[in-house]
């Protein structure tokens, strides 16, 4: 089997020297994102909850110094005890999942999902859409201001030779890690799939083809056409799955939004959203099995996540051993003592650090391994069956019962307007005026759709206040400054 990593990989599209012996390139690619713009940004983006809502929830920040974290323990565990990475030749490098992991969410904008909509529709009629892992491979490799392009003519990565920006100008296995998505955003909407043309479309811009192609020579060693996702990729995604199931439930127990015996007594459109979803993954990444799963299975995974709510007493244990229907279930919520245990998970902080360490734990015990013989660098890794389930089930009952709640699609609706509003203003005739200049001069040097996705770097690049008090000084009736800079 070939090498996991070869000095190809070590390539930027600029050449640079490393002089620095007790460093290797995946600690320099580190380095330059913890010191980014765009990574220090996410302290101002929303996760779950607001963040004036309260200083104990989450934010985009945050969350990727989670899921850097889980992904680095799944490679350190996978390098002890999987056969496959027995070798010294074919170990993974838990830096760079770890880079993968702190890097997976520079790209998304303001207001979460509802942002990410806003922006896709302002660009997916003519000007390529908008989508977060995209954009986070944009910003990485063109948009943040770290090194422009010196290379000779015949080397240029970009399909706009006016463009010089290469971003952090990191490796090509670094780029390679955060490219979750293989396939290019059509310009219009119109070259969508028909079931997609009014909804954000997942891969990478056209403007980013040449690059994406150069990154998958560098890191297979030759012309590859087939699906393209490095292992550190896959462990980067099932990490960030591990955090939304697990630290973004117990942000909503925090808050007292949800307890644990709310999950089992919710609308049941709800359940059936949810065994909607789970279904239609359990097909497209599991196709070599039949499984799919129905609301009583839902009932019965949250029941064994929750076991401990309900360890008393012979009726509800006998409830439990049928396990008959969702009418039973709601019995159980009306016992006083698994009422009382609930109300810990929002009130007891070691109650509830306690229930995440679990799961985490588990959850990382949960991983297995597909191997590549031929590419080794594209070995899958996922959850086993069972523990992708659960963790399906705790991820999506949180989207369904607290995203999607009417509390916060408010603020999310609010947000989606702001993004348009700021968008249209600044596409005006002479709009470009209220661009800061570094973003001005690109502006004017660009065509139409240039013109346009340098309006939507801008935007996308906004931390959740910024965007109101931007939003604010040209359409508030107060935050009017001329001193404060944009």
């Amino acid at each position: 089997m070939r090498s996991l990593y070869s000095e190809s990989d070590h390539g930027r599209v600029v050449g640079t020297q490393n002089s620095e012996d007790y460093r290797d390139e995946w600690r320099r690619d580190y380095a330059r994102l913890i010191h980014s713009v765009g990574f220090r940004r996410l302290q101002g983006k929303t996760q779950v909850f607001p963040g004036h809502e309260g200083d104990f929830f989450r934010n985009r920040l945050t969350h990727s110094l989670e899921v850097a974290q889980i992904a680095k323990s799944i490679a350190i565990r996978l390098n002890a005890t999987h056969e496959l990475f027995a070798d010294p030749a074919q170990k993974l490098v838990p830096d760079l999942v770890e880079f993968a992991g702190m890097a997976h969410d520079l790209g998304h904008p303001p207001f979460g999902h509802n942002g990410e909509e806003a922006l896709d529709e302002c660009m997916r009629e003519s000007f390529g859409g908008f989508e977060g892992n995209a954009q986070t491979f944009r910003i990485l490799s063109r948009l943040e201001k770290k090194v422009t392009l010196t290379a000779p003519d015949d080397l240029r990565p970009f399909a706009d030779e006016k463009d010089q920006r290469c971003g952090l100008n990191l490796t090509y296995r670094s780029l390679a890690s955060i490219l979750k998505y293989d396939s290019v955003i059509p310009i219009r909407s119109g070259d969508r799939p028909e079931d997609k043309r009014n909804e954000v479309v997942k891969g990478f811009y056209e403007s980013d083809r040449q690059l994406v192609e150069k990154i998958k020579e560098k890191v297979l060693g030759e012309k590859y056409v087939g699906k393209f996702k490095v292992v550190e990729c896959s462990i980067m995604d099932i990490a960030d799955d591990i955090a939304y199931s697990t630290y973004d439930l117990e942000d909503v127990f925090k808050s007292g939004f949800l307890s644990p015996l709310d999950l089992f007594a919710l609308d049941f459109a709800i359940y059936d959203n949810v065994v909607t979803t789970i279904n239609k993954r359990l097909a497209k990444q599991y196709p070599e099995v039949s499984t799919r799963i129905t609301v009583k299975d839902v009932h019965e995974i949250l029941h064994d996540v929750f076991s401990e709510l309900f360890t008393f007493g012979t009726e509800q244990i006998a409830i439990l051993k049928n396990r008959k229907s969702t009418n039973e279930y709601k019995k159980m919520y009306f016992s006083v003592e698994a009422q009382q245990r609930s109300r810990l998970y929002a009130e007891d902080g070691y109650y509830r650090t306690a229930f995440t360490s679990n799961l985490v734990g588990a959850f990382i015990q949960g991983v297995e391994v597909q191997p590549n013989s031929v590419h080794p660098q594209l070995h899958n890794v996922r959850l086993d069956l069972k523990t992708f389930i659960t963790v399906e089930v705790l991820k999506n009952i949180t989207y369904e019962a607290v995203i999607r709640a009417p509390a916060l699609q408010v603020v999310e609706y609010r947000g989606k307007d702001i993004i348009k509003k700021i968008y249209d203003a600044i596409n005006e005739k002479g709009g470009d005026r209220l661009l800061p200049r570094d973003f001005r001069e690109i502006y004017k040097n660009g065509d139409d759709l240039n013109k346009c996705r340098t309006v939507c770097d801008f935007i996308a690049g906004m931390t959740d206040r910024y965007a109101v008090e931007f939003y604010s000084r040209l359409f508030g009736a107060n935050g009017m400054t001329m001193h404060k800079p944009l």
